[in-house]
């Protein structure tokens, strides 16, 4: 994961991603530098539009919070409701699957 970390700092900071640069990136960052996956990166990269692929890539949306109410509206507030006890219990019984 970190060689592809390196490679997208690298694009960030507009500096060629190549084995050189790859290799001291990840060499600065304390991790030891396998030299076979820092090609295989390069490789890889080589006919792919970064910017194209991060804006392609899916995005993980954290929970946001709740947006505020308009001027004048009143602010609804719906419950969230505990678990069922149904519920739980199905899910102990999918966990006991796993472990025999």
């Amino acid at each position: 994961m970190e060689y592809v970390y390196a490679a997208l700092l690298l694009h960030k900071q507009k500096k060629e991603i190549n084995e050189a640069n790859v290799a001291s990136v990840i060499k600065a960052s304390g991790a030891e530098v396998n030299e076979a996956q820092v090609k295989a990166l390069v490789a890889a990269l080589a006919d792919v539009n970064i910017e194209e692929a991060i804006k392609a890539a899916p995005v993980a949306v954290a929970a946001a919070p709740a947006a505020a109410p308009a001027a004048g509206g009143k602010e609804e507030k719906k419950e969230v409701e505990p678990p069922s006890a149904k519920t739980e219990e199905q899910a102990m019984e999918g966990l006991s699957a796993l472990f025999g």
